[in-house]
């Protein structure tokens, strides 16, 4: 059974927050909440961790994964960003919103688009991840938790550690999400004078960023 770590919503107890990431830096994959709905997330130098995530998902190197960033000076340091695509992330973040940027040199190739050299990032708007990310003191590596066959992710913690038990390492728990996942922006238009395209229609709201379809 995965490890389970019941936190406060809000106030996350930082005596649980520590033992789940000591879990993580031993290389454990965990389910923790976010502002859309449940995540997957491991350690981003961890190929072992990485591989154990993707064959939950049932996915390849082709499918992005994302990086959960504290705040956007840390997005910055792992995607190439220019000024432009800079305000329109000021806007977003913290949000329900992942990018698709060209990753930097401080990203893995095993976990970037494999013929894109792209990376999703996002920073997340989350009391329990926000101090879980502190404590980490780096970005976790994530992927929405929708099981293979499923349409929308997991949102009952209680569910995720029934039907996860023998696949994760922990569990933390403050209470469900939405069923909504992220909304999925690529940037990577930008760059060369194009505009952004919606990816995956999810919980941000892009047309409050002034983006049109």
């Amino acid at each position: 059974m995965p490890q389970y770590f019941e936190v406060h919503p809000h106030n996350p107890q930082p005596r649980l927050l520590t033992q789940a990431v000591e879990l993580i830096k031993r290389g454990g994959v965990l389910a923790i909440p976010t502002d859309s709905s449940y995540a997957l997330v491991c350690q981003l130098d961890d190929k072992a961790a990485v591989d154990k995530l993707r064959r939950i998902r049932q996915v390849d190197e082709r499918h992005h994964l994302t990086l959960l960033c504290a705040d956007l000076s840390e997005l910055a340091s792992y995607a190439k960003v220019d000024n432009q695509q800079y305000r329109l992330l000021k806007l977003a973040t913290p949000g329900a919103f992942t990018f698709i940027l060209d990753a930097s040199k401080e990203v893995p190739r095993r976990v970037s688009h494999p013929s894109r050299k792209t990376i999703g990032l996002r920073v997340p708007n989350h009391n329990v991840v926000h101090e879980l990310l502190a404590l980490y003191g780096a970005p976790l590596l994530g992927t929405t938790l929708i099981m293979p066959g499923d349409t929308q992710p997991l949102n009952e913690p209680d569910e995720i550690r029934e039907q996860l038990r023998h696949a994760v390492d922990g569990v933390l728990d403050a209470g469900a999400c939405t069923l909504e996942p992220t909304t999925v922006l690529d940037l990577t238009p930008m760059r060369t004078g194009g505009a952004p395209e919606v990816v995956r229609d999810g919980a941000g709201d892009w047309r409050a960023l002034g983006l049109e379809a």
